[in-house]
């Protein structure tokens, strides 16, 4: 059951997002929900990988590099899925920060 709501918080804030940002096109309901679990297995899997290989150049830009790890996983979720599209660096940067921020405040309530 807590799965299926943290699918639920992921989706509207994938939604959220793409409204919100100009350049990032969600094209159903149904792309919202399959970005929302795609996003979520990268970030699970992909995503320490490329931290743990990255760390060097994470440390000499004092942790501004995860920010470009996290470009990079939003580029993958777009090639991986039809229907999303994310137009430049700038609107994929300021996606995943919507994502994460309307994640965070949905996910408060569900604790």
């Amino acid at each position: 059951m807590n799965l299926l709501i943290r699918l639920i918080i992921s989706t509207l804030a994938v939604l959220a997002a793409a409204y919100v940002v100009p350049g990032v096109v969600v094209a159903s309901v149904t792309t919202a929900v399959i970005v929302a679990i795609v996003l979520g297995i990268l970030n699970t899997f992909l995503k320490p990988v490329l931290q743990i290989l990255a760390l060097p150049i994470t440390i000499l830009t004092l942790g501004l590099f995860y920010f470009v790890i996290n470009v990079l996983i939003i580029y993958l979720a777009t090639y991986l899925v039809d229907g999303f599209s994310v137009s430049g660096f700038i609107p994929a940067l300021l996606f995943g920060l919507v994502v994460s921020v309307v994640s965070a405040i949905l996910g408060m309530f569900l604790d």
